[in-house]
């Protein structure tokens, strides 16, 4: 098992492609031969990195993931963050067993000079991957990872969900033309504030996530936003619109799948992240979302 180390791909030339592999379809084509390979510093990732032992995963800046329940909360495609240039996708492998000394895999060098490590980015035709070998001197320290990456575990291990909607109730009776009351209910996994940190290859950092906005498409076309999770309604309200998040229906649901309105709640987590003892910080957005079925009716007037 090896150690992950740092990228220095693009600020060394001393790194020597041994072979490259173009990964298409499935199918492996040798595109270069072995040539002589001097040892370096650390192993070329590129990207932001993490993990530890034989794979280290390398994820492009504006790349995610970050896990959520299951059931009826889900997380749409895509987190905001920071518009950077993307950085190549890479995974690198440190060859377990070791090639024998002689090997055509070290060239002109020995297991003496560090390790071979096999280095796979999406940097082909179209995105797919290349993958070539690599001989490194292998580093007593992780590598220097992007914050934000290990901003982005942290975020991971909050287990963020979508909005805990308790307005509209499914249970709920509502009418055509009377204001409907939208909130939700506050937890540190639906709503925050929801704080933990991660540390990886000697970076730690620490993150805390709330909810800033939610969007309520309430499945009649419209939509609102609201910046808070809302007033929850009480009976000495009568028929007053919600101060702070609201909606009036003004068609029933009767020709709506199953008779009943599909409302989504979406809601945009802020992350804010600051590397341990001061220094780098940041921000990110995460996107959760939760739905829920309405049935609106009209009132009835007997005569």
């Amino acid at each position: 098992m090896g150690e992950s180390v740092e990228d220095r791909d693009r600020h060394s030339s001393t790194a020597q492609l041994l072979t490259r592999t173009a990964l298409l379809g499935g199918a492996s084509m040798v595109i270069a031969a072995i040539s002589s390979a001097q040892a370096v510093a650390g192993v070329p990732l590129g990207g932001g990195c993490s993990g530890a032992g034989m794979w280290v995963v390398c994820e492009a800046d504006n790349g995610s993931s970050s896990s959520g329940d299951s059931g009826s909360h889900t997380r749409p495609s895509g987190a905001e963050g920071s518009s950077k240039p993307s950085k190549p996708v890479c995974t690198v492998e440190r060859l377990d067993p070791q090639p024998p000394e002689g090997s055509m895999f070290w060239g002109d060098k020995s297991p003496e000079d560090g390790a071979v490590y096999q280095r796979t980015c999406n940097t082909g035709p179209g995105g797919t991957p290349v993958s070539e070998h690599i001989v490194a001197a292998e580093a007593p320290d992780g590598p220097a990872l992007d914050p934000a990456v290990v901003a982005r575990q942290a975020v991971n291990k909050m287990k963020l969900a979508g909005p805990d909607i308790a307005s509209p109730r499914i249970t709920g009776t509502y009418l055509v033309g009377m204001p409907m009351w939208l909130w939700v209910n506050k937890s540190p996994t639906t709503f925050g504030p929801n704080t933990t940190s991660a540390s990886a290859g000697g970076v730690t950092v620490s993150a805390t996530a709330k909810v800033t906005r939610i969007i309520w498409e309430m499945g009649d076309g419209a939509a609102v936003t609201c910046t808070g999770a809302g007033t929850p309604y009480t009976a000495a309200h009568g028929k007053q619109e919600s101060p702070t998040c609201g909606h009036t229906y003004t068609q029933t649901s009767a020709s709506q799948p199953a008779g009943k309105y599909t409302v989504t709640a979406t809601s945009t987590w802020t992350v804010d992240w600051q590397v341990a003892g001061g220094g780098e910080e940041g921000q990110f957005t995460e996107l959760r979302q939760s739905q829920a079925q309405v049935a609106i009716g009209e009132l009835q007037v007997v005569r």
